[in-house]
C-alpha cells in the first residue's frame, strides 16, 4: 500500500507526532477524514496542546504495543532511529510506512504549486506571513508551518486553491531516507532567507550545508521563482546552481527589494519599499519588531509581486499579521515585568532577537535568558559565537546545556565558559543549574518596567509559567 492508496477512515499512526511538522501533518490528515493516532517521547506545548485540542490521542513513550490495534499506515518522524522498539515492531509487522516529507509531497502537495520557505533563519515567521498573505488574498492556500501562527491558531490548513505554503527544513527526512526534507516538497516557488552552518549532529561543515541547499535550488523548475536575500554571501555562492530564470533579491541595503525603516518601537515597524534602487513612496507597517522581520516582509513582498497578488491586500495582510507563538510572543506582564518568549537557538538568531527586543523596548532593561538545548547549541562549535551574540545584552542568564550525555566531553558547549567570557567583556552574566534557580533570581531582581526575554527551542522545564506565577506573587 502506498500513501496515495489511503481512503478516509483508514488508520494512520505517527511516530514522533509532537514534532512541529508532524503535529501539523496529523491535523491535515484528520481534517481529511483519517483516524489519526501518535506516539512521542516528550510531548510539550504548543504542539501537544494543539493535538489535545484536535482530540488526537498521543501515547507518551515508544513501544511495540503502540501498534496495537494495527494501523493501516505509519508515518515515521526523523527523531526515530532504526533501533527504536516501535520502529522495529513496525518492520516486523510489515505495516507500510513512509516519512513526513514524502507524505507531504506525494499526498498533500501533490499537483499544487508549492511555495517553499527555506533557510537557516526566519523560516517559521516568513512561512506564517506568506500563508496569511495568501489567505487575505483569497487564494485559499494550504500550509504547513513549524509553529502556530496567531492569525490561524493552528499550524496547518488543507488547500482549496492551487497554492501550498510550506516551511522547508534542511534537516534530514528519516533514518531510512537521509536527504533534506525540502527535497520532497516539489519546490516551484522558493524563498531562501539565509545559509549558515547549523545542525552539527548531521552536517560536517558549512560546505555540507551548502550542498543541501544546492539540491533545493536544482529542483526549482526553469519557469519557477527564486526569492533570495542578497545580503547573504553563502546564498550568492550557490546561485549559479539553479536553472530558475525568475530570480528576485531582497535586503535592507541591497537587492531588488529594499527597505528604508521609518520607525521601529513597541508598536511595531514602519518602512518604505525601495524597488530596483528607487523610492516608491509605498509605506508598509507590521506589528513585528527587529531588522530580521523587515527582511521577512521584504521576502514576502518580492514573492507576492512575482505571483501578481493584489498589492492593497498584501499591505493589509502585513499590517494585520500577528506573528507566531514562541516568536517574540508576549506571555504577560506580571508585576510590571514584560515576559517574552522566543524560539531563538542558533547564535545568529540569538543575536538578532536580543537586538530586536532591546530596540523595540528601548526604555526597558532586558534580562536575556538562554537555554542551550538544540543539537548544535549543546556542542562547542559555536562557543565563541554565543559570546559575540550575547555581548550586547543588558544582562545575561544562561542555563546549563540540556542533556549532553551523548556528546563527547571535548565537544560539549560550556555555559560556565560563556559566562566567564561575557564577564571578561564587562557584561553582567550568570549561569544557573535549573529553571527554578533562574526564576528565583528574576523574581528577586527584575523590577517593574523591566523585561525578560526567554530563548529556548524546547520546554525549558516549564520556566515560562513558573516565572509568570513567581512574578505575580511578589
Amino acid at each position: 500500500m502506498q500513501i496515495s492508496d489511503l481512503k478516509p477512515g483508514h488508520h494512520i499512526h505517527l511516530m514522533g507526532i509532537c514534532g512541529t511538522a508532524m503535529a501539523s501533518l496529523a491535523g491535515l490528515l484528520q481534517d481529511r477524514g483519517f483516524k489519526v493516532t501518535g506516539s512521542d517521547s516528550a510531548p510539550y506545548p504548543p504542539m501537544s496542546t494543539q493535538l489535545e485540542k484536535l482530540g488526537i490521542p498521543v501515547v507518551k513513550g515508544y513501544a511495540a504495543k503502540n501498534l496495537q490495534p494495527r494501523p493501516d499506515f505509519v508515518i515515521v518522524g526523523n527523531v526515530i532511529s532504526a533501533s527504536n522498539e516501535e520502529a522495529q515492531e513496525l518492520v516486523r509487522l510489515g505495516i507500510p510506512y513512509t516519512s513526513l516529507p514524502k507524505a507531504m509531497g506525494e499526498f498533500i502537495i501533490a499537483g499544487r504549486e508549492s511555495i517553499v520557505v527555506s533557510g537557516t533563519h526566519g523560516k517559521t515567521t516568513t512561512t506564517s506571513m506568506m500563508s496569511w498573505i495568501c489567505q487575505v488574498q483569497g487564494v485559499k492556500p494550504g500550509f504547513l508551518i513549524g509553529g502556530i501562527p496567531k492569525n490561524f491558531s493552528k499550524s496547518f490548513q488543507n488547500p482549496e486553491g492551487k497554492y501550498f505554503v510550506i516551511e522547508g527544513d534542511e534537516y534530514d527526512t528519516a533514518y531510512f531516507d537521509k536527504v533534506p526534507k525540502f527535497v520532497h516538497y516539489r519546490p516551484r516557488h522558493v524563498i531562501l532567507t539565509s545559509i549558515e552552518f547549523d545542525h552539527a549532529d548531521i552536517y560536517a561543515d558549512l560546505d555540507a550545508v551548502k550542498a543541501a541547499f544546492i539540491s533545493l535550488l536544482k529542483l526549482i523548475p526553469t519557469d519557477g521563482t527564486l526569492v533570495y536575500c542578497a545580503e547573504e554571501r553563502n546564498i550568492l555562492d550557490i546561485l549559479p546552481q539553479t536553472s530558475c530564470k525568475r530570480r528576485l533579491s531582497y535586503g535592507i541595503e541591497t537587492g531588488d527589494y529594499q527597505a528604508r525603516v521609518i520607525k521601529m518601537d513597541d508598536s511595531g515597524t514602519e518602512f518604505e519599499l525601495i524597488r530596483s534602487g528607487k523610492a516608491t513612496g509605498e509605506i508598509y507597517q507590521t506589528k513585528m519588531g527587529g531588522r530580521y522581520n523587515v527582511l521577512n516582509a521584504l521576502a514576502c513582498l518580492a514573492m507576492t509581486e512575482s505571483l501578481e497578488f493584489d498589492a492593497r491586500k498584501v499591505r493589509e495582510a502585513l499590517q494585520s499579521f500577528e506573528g507566531v507563538k514562541r516568536r517574540q510572543e508576549i506571555l504577560g506582564e506580571p508585576g510590571g515585568v514584560l515576559v517574552i518568549e522566543d524560539f531563538a537557538h542558533h547564535p545568529t538568531a540569538v543575536r538578532e532577537t536580543v537586538a530586536g527586543i532591546q530596540a523595540k523596548y528601548p526604555k526597558k532593561k532586558i534580562f536575556s535568558v538562554f537555554e542551550p538545548r538544540s543539537a548544535t547549541s549543546r556542542r562547542k562549535v559555536f562557543q565563541q559565537d554565543y559570546v559575540n551574540a550575547l555581548t550586547p545584552a543588558h544582562e545575561v542568564l544562561i542555563a546549563q546545556a540540556f542533556d549532553q550525555g551523548k556528546i563527547d566531553e571535548g565537544n560539549r558547549f560550556s555555559s560556565d565558559e560563556l559566562v566567564g567570557d561575557l564577564r571578561g567583556r564587562g557584561r553582567t552574566a550568570n549561569v544557573f543549574g535549573s529553571a527554578d534557580a533562574i526564576v528565583e533570581y528574576l523574581v528577586k531582581n527584575a523590577k517593574a518596567g523591566d523585561g525578560v526575554l526567554i530563548m529556548s527551542n524546547g520546554g525549558f522545564d516549564g520556566i515560562y509559567q513558573k516565572l509568570l506565577t513567581g512574578l505575580a506573587s511578589r
